[in-house]
């Protein structure tokens, strides 16, 4: 069996470590993966948003199984248009996509199905934001709506320091953000794996996001 892994980051040198373990498995073929990755899978140079590039690539190399990393490529719809190509993905929809892709959009689904969330104000403008931060108080939790690499939520005591990330936030193209309530206690992440029907959860996980120790600093990809 040939996989194609899409990403270039420390979590796509862990997934082709492991497809490559998998005796089922042939080759592996990274896009456009890095130095790292290159030690155990063909790097191929593509732009991983582009689903019509990518398909290419998968029919050029007669893979039976796309692996999305990356989030990026997932809310552009390249699981999509790879699956239409006829190849198995392991990867959700755009569509299923927007719940990471969209904050606001994730909210929105919550609040629908009766899951436990915080307090949260959706905002497109500074008046919206500042009225959300009254209503809310401190410590004030201001989220990029869209995609940040991990790095698009603020957590402070500080009025101004919010302030500036909303608008840096707003300054975006279609800018929105989210003001969240703060909810004090560890953050712990629970995934799980479906084709559909069944769901399989895997073992749970924490992110430690801040730079420096006692949680200061800017956020990093956790």
């Amino acid at each position: 069996m040939k996989v194609l892994v899409l990403g270039s980051g420390a979590r796509e040198h862990a997934l082709v470590k492991a497809v490559a373990a998998d005796p089922e498995v042939d080759a592996v073929i990274a896009a456009p993966g890095n130095p790292g990755i290159d030690a155990t899978a063909l790097c191929v140079p593509v732009d991983i948003l582009d689903g019509a590039a990518v398909a290419a690539l998968a029919r050029e190399h007669e893979v039976d199984l796309v692996v999305v990393g990356p989030e990026a490529p997932l809310v552009a719809g390249v699981a999509d248009v790879c699956r239409e190509a006829g190849f198995a993905v392991f990867g959700p929809s755009a569509e299923a996509a927007r719940l990471e892709g969209s904050k606001s959009f994730a909210k929105e689904v919550m609040a629908a199905a009766d899951v436990p969330t915080a307090l949260a104000h959706v905002c497109t403008a500074m008046d919206e934001v500042e009225a959300a931060l009254d209503a809310l108080g401190a410590p004030h939790v201001v989220k990029d709506d869209g995609l940040a690499a991990g790095k698009g939520v603020v957590v402070t005591d500080s009025r101004e320091v919010a302030l500036e990330h909303a608008r840096a936030c707003l300054s975006k193209p279609d800018g929105r953000l989210v003001v969240e309530e703060f909810l004090d206690g560890p953050e712990v992440s629970v995934f799980c794996v479906s084709d559909g029907e069944t769901v399989v959860a895997l073992s749970p996980a924490q992110d430690f996001k801040r730079v420096g120790d006692d949680d200061a600093g800017l956020n990093t990809g956790g």
